[in-house]
C-alpha cells in the first residue's frame, strides 16, 4: 500500500492560515491541509481556479456547492468553515477527515462483507437525505466523494456538480449521449463472441480497470462510472438519480468492480445508457439475495427505481437494512477504522505532484480581473476564534438563497 508522506512546506497563504500538505489535486482546483495560526486547528482548504471555473461553465455549481456547504448543518456533510477569494482563486476551507475515502478502502480491500457494505451505505443514503431535504441534488455520488473520519464514520463531501432542485439547472457539463445511439465497436464485437471469449475480454478489461481506476478518477475528464443513465441523457431527473449511485457503488463494494467500468469515459457513458444488454449480477456471486434484489431496485428505469415514488423510506424499508438502526448510526461503532496516528495524518490520502498552475500570478490582464463579478457574494463565516478555542457564529446556518442566489 502507497502512503501519503508529509512534505512541511508550511506556505503561507496570508490569511492567517498555514499550508503543511497538498494532499490532492485537479488541474481546476486542488485540496490542502492548513493549520490556522492563532489555534493550531487543522482544516482542509478546497482551491479553485477562477478563470477554470468559468472556462468550463462552471460558475453556477461552484455557486451551488457553496451555498449548499453554508446552509447544510449535519453530522452527515462535511463542514465548512470558511469561504473567501482573491483575484485568482476561490477557497473552501472544510474540516479535515483523516480517515481517507471509499475508494482509498475499496483498493486496499477490493470487496467489503454485507455487514460494512450495509453500513456505510445507510450513512450514504441518510446524507443523500439531508441535501434532498435541502432541495439539493447532488449527481456526482462517488466512493471518492465518501468521506472519513478518525473513527470510520463516513461523510459526505464535493458538492461541485450538485445542483438546486430547479429545471432551470438540467444541464451539466456532461457529454452528449442519445438514448437510441447504437452501441459502440467493441460492444457489438464483444455481443459477437462466445461466452468463454466474452468472459475472458471482460477480465481484461476488468484487470485494466483495476490497475488504472485511481488515474481515471483523477483525470481531467473524471469518471462516469456512477451517473444515472438519465443524467447522461440529459432527459430530465430529479433526487431519484443519486439512487441509482448508490446502487452503482453498492455493486463495487460487494463485486470488487463497477458495474460498467471501461478505460474510456464515453464507454462507460455507452454502457450505462444501454444498461440493460451490460448490468450482470454474475449467478455465483457469493452475495445475498436482499443485496441482489436492492442492487437491481436501484440500478433501473428512474420510474421503477426505489426512492422515486416512495421517497427516501422506500430504501430504507428494504429488506437488506432489516434490523439496522437508522437513528444511531454515528453513535455506534463503525465496522471498519482507518489507521491515524496523529492529526495531520495523511497516509489514508493519494500523493500528488506539485501543479504550477495552482500558485498565484502576478499581472492579471483586465479579462482575468473582471472574472471577479462571476463570484460576488462568495465569502462566508461559520465560526469565530474566542481566545483559543473555534466557535460557531450561526450554527442552524439558515437559508443563503436571498442573499445569494445562484443565477438563473
Amino acid at each position: 500500500m502507497r502512503e501519503a508522506t508529509a512534505r512541511g512546506r508550511r506556505e503561507r497563504d496570508g490569511r492567517g492560515d498555514e499550508t503543511d500538505e497538498e494532499y490532492s489535486s485537479r488541474r481546476a482546483g486542488e485540496v490542502r491541509l492548513v493549520r490556522l495560526k492563532t489555534t493550531g486547528e487543522i482544516f482542509a482548504m478546497k482551491k479553485l481556479k477562477k478563470s477554470e471555473m468559468v472556462r468550463r461553465g462552471q460558475v453556477d455549481h461552484v455557486k451551488a456547492e457553496r451555498n449548499l456547504l453554508a446552509e447544510v448543518n449535519s453530522r452527515t456533510v462535511v463542514t465548512l468553515y470558511y469561504s473567501f477569494q482573491d483575484d485568482q482563486f476561490l477557497y473552501l476551507v472544510m474540516e479535515y477527515l483523516p480517515g481517507g475515502d471509499v475508494m482509498t478502502l475499496l483498493i486496499r480491500r477490493d470487496t467489503l462483507t454485507e455487514e460494512e457494505t450495509r453500513f456505510y451505505l445507510a450513512q450514504t443514503i441518510t446524507a443523500l437525505e439531508t441535501i434532498h431535504r435541502h432541495n439539493f441534488i447532488h449527481r456526482d455520488i462517488k466512493p471518492d466523494n465518501l468521506l472519513l473520519d478518525k473513527d470510520g464514520h463516513m461523510k459526505l463531501s464535493d458538492f461541485g456538480l450538485c445542483k438546486p432542485i430547479d429545471p432551470a439547472y438540467q444541464k451539466a457539463v456532461l457529454p452528449e449521449i442519445l438514448e437510441n445511439e447504437a452501441m459502440s465497436k467493441s460492444d457489438a464485437d464483444a455481443t459477437a463472441m462466445s461466452k468463454t471469449e466474452a468472459d475472458q475480454k471482460r477480465a481484461e478489461d476488468l484487470a485494466n480497470w483495476q490497475k488504472n481506476r485511481r488515474r481515471l478518477a483523477f483525470s481531467t475528464v473524471g469518471t462516469p462510472d456512477y451517473i444515472a443513465p438519465e443524467v447522461l441523457l440529459k432527459k430530465g431527473y430529479g433526487m431519484e438519480c443519486d439512487w441509482w449511485s448508490v446502487g452503482a457503488i453498492m455493486f463495487e463494494m460487494l463485486m470488487g468492480y463497477a458495474p460498467f467500468y471501461s478505460d474510456e469515459p464515453m464507454t462507460t457513458c455507452r454502457k450505462i445508457v444501454h444498461w440493460r444488454h451490460h448490468l450482470r449480477i454474475p449467478d455465483d456471486a457469493p452475495i445475498s439475495s436482499e443485496a441482489r434484489d436492492l442492487i437491481e431496485r436501484l440500478l433501473c428505469d428512474a420510474d421503477q427505481r426505489l426512492g422515486t415514488s416512495g421517497g427516501v423510506q422506500e430504501i430504507k424499508s428494504h429488506a437488506f437494512f432489516k434490523g439496522l438502526n437508522w437513528d444511531t448510526l454515528y453513535t455506534v461503532t463503525p465496522p471498519y477504522r482507518p489507521v491515524v496516528s496523529h492529526d495531520l495524518d495523511t497516509r489514508n490520502f493519494e500523493e500528488f505532484e506539485e501543479d504550477e498552475s495552482m500558485r498565484k500570478k502576478s499581472g492579471l490582464t483586465d479579462a482575468e480581473q473582471s472574472k471577479d463579478s462571476n463570484f460576488i457574494g462568495y465569502t462566508y463565516k461559520n465560526v469565530e476564534v474566542v481566545g483559543e478555542e473555534v466557535k460557531k457564529v450561526n450554527p442552524s446556518r439558515p437559508s443563503l438563497t436571498t442573499i445569494f442566489p445562484t443565477s438563473r
